[in-house]
């Protein structure tokens, strides 16, 4: 089973903007950036939130087209779409990332939706 992901062409700067303009999205795109493998599995977010509310920002993320979500038997990888976006928008992801590497693993309580 694969997930629809938007090509990189049909990568919007409105969906993209939209996405990252939550804090737990933005939180995910951090710890993504931190990882040093290739991709994490979703219970490496668990910290952000529930799983109800950690698949419901992992999809808007994919949708947007800022990662990639690979089903592997019962888990999902997630990885950034770091060439795409770079490809589509130079530069942006690096500034997002300047961000978005520094904020705290746990967000505060009321933070994560």
């Amino acid at each position: 089973m694969s997930l629809p992901h938007p090509p990189t062409d049909q990568i919007a700067l409105p969906n993209v903007l939209s996405a990252l303009g939550d804090d737990t999205r933005l939180a995910i795109v951090g710890m993504l950036a931190r990882n040093e493998g290739p991709s994490m599995t979703c219970g490496q977010f668990c910290d952000l939130g529930s799983k109800t509310s950690l698949s419901y920002h992992l999809a808007k993320l994919r949708e947007a087209g800022i990662v990639k979500v690979e089903p592997c038997g019962t888990s999902r990888h997630i990885s950034l779409r770091r060439a795409d976006l770079d490809r589509r928008f130079p530069g942006f992801l690096d500034s997002v990332i300047a961000t978005a590497i520094n904020l705290p693993l746990v967000l505060p309580k009321g933070d994560a939706a």
